[in-house]
């Protein structure tokens, strides 16, 4: 008997449906215009002092994924993730966070889901000043009710987990920023929470800690498998993190995909211009590239004995040092079968349309 396929949406952990957020007195007014007469958001901020923060945003994250949301400032990023966990409540639209509505919880349970269910990694470390690290990271673990002896064992694996183990007995002011960001991180592991939420947490760092800390983000994340909500102003840092991207743009989301998709398939002019400084050498793989096999030897003859083999997950750069090397064809391989071919010519003319656009 063939097994059923897998259903995506059995993998969904947060699922976002038609989310709104409107600022002001007159936000229900605001709404009830952009439903019955379409304003745009400069209109309904002219016509009733309200801000359209988050406008019609419908997504889903899938278990154990880093889902990185981006946009400049004001493009509606944090005030979206906020709605995650009920930190804003939402003008209109459900957010649903494992089978749970967080919109209908009450405070004594919204509570508890926020505690037991989600983590949240802030851009400014948010540390108590009077209490030692390793305090700070039992804090969620104290709300909890969970006894000293526990709490501080539990914190002191996860402040080895972000190589920082020697430092619980000190202060934050004692730790470079770099470190206390570890130290947030380390907080929001503790709980193990199903969910985290991180709010530009590397962003106030300096580039060097920045990408030291994203490299550590990545290692952990590979084996704690913690689904993911990043937000992020940085497109580098969101191609480097994440598994697929939102990009935002006033309170909407234009386009959701994994880095390839959105460098290689802009939605509109806008994600086309923020995407044109990225290489495309690290975020191309051989799939995006090749040809069909059957289609190449049909008008060139058979593959020369002497062709090279790539994974179909294989970057640019790759493709690009086996190019050097020899000038037979590229055979793409997936799942222990031959997929496609790349030749010299799709990889020049990748290379040449991101240095265009660039």
């Amino acid at each position: 008997m063939t097994s059923p396929a897998p259903n995506i949406a059995d993998d969904v952990v947060i699922d976002i449906q038609n989310v709104w957020k409107v600022f002001g007195a007159n936000a229900d007014a605001a709404m009830q215009a952009i439903h019955e007469r379409g304003l745009s958001k400069k209109e309904i901020h002219e016509e009733y002092d309200a801000v359209v923060g988050v406008a019609d945003v419908t997504l889903d994250v899938r278990r154990g994924e880093i889902f990185c949301v981006m946009g400049l400032s004001g493009s509606g990023k944090s005030t979206l993730v906020r709605h995650i966990n009920r930190l804003l409540e939402p003008t209109a639209g459900k957010v649903m966070v494992d089978g749970i509505d967080a919109m209908a919880l009450p405070p004594a349970e919204l509570q508890e889901f926020r505690n037991r269910k989600i983590g949240m990694v802030f851009q400014n470390f948010a540390l108590l000043p009077h209490r030692s690290v390793l305090d700070n990271i039992a804090m969620p673990l104290e709300i909890r009710g969970i006894n000293k002896n526990e709490r501080m064992r539990i914190a002191k694996k996860a402040l080895g987990m972000v190589e920082l183990g020697a430092w619980g007995n000190k202060f934050a002011h004692e730790l470079s920023g770099g470190m206390q960001q570890r130290v947030g991180l380390a907080r929001a592991l503790a709980a193990d929470p199903d969910v985290l939420l991180m709010d530009e947490p590397f962003s106030a760092l300096d580039p060097l800690i920045r990408r030291q800390l994203q490299d550590e983000f990545i290692k952990l994340s590979a084996v704690m498998k913690k689904t993911t909500v990043f937000i992020t102003h940085d497109l580098d840092e969101a191609v480097r993190i994440g598994d697929r991207i939102a990009i935002m743009r006033d309170g909407r989301v234009v386009q959701i995909g994994n880095a390839e998709d959105i460098v290689m398939h802009p939605a509109d002019d806008y994600v086309a211009e923020f995407v044109a400084g990225i290489s495309r050498l690290k975020v191309v793989r051989a799939r995006a590239v090749m040809q069909d096999m059957a289609a190449y030897e049909k008008e060139f003859g058979p593959l020369p004995e002497n062709s090279q083999a790539a994974n179909a997950d294989e970057n640019l750069s790759t493709l690009i040092k086996l190019a050097i090397d020899h000038d037979a064809p590229i055979i793409v391989s997936e799942d222990n079968r031959q997929v496609g071919v790349v030749t010299r010519r799709e990889i020049l003319q990748t290379v040449i349309e991101g240095t265009e656009t660039s």
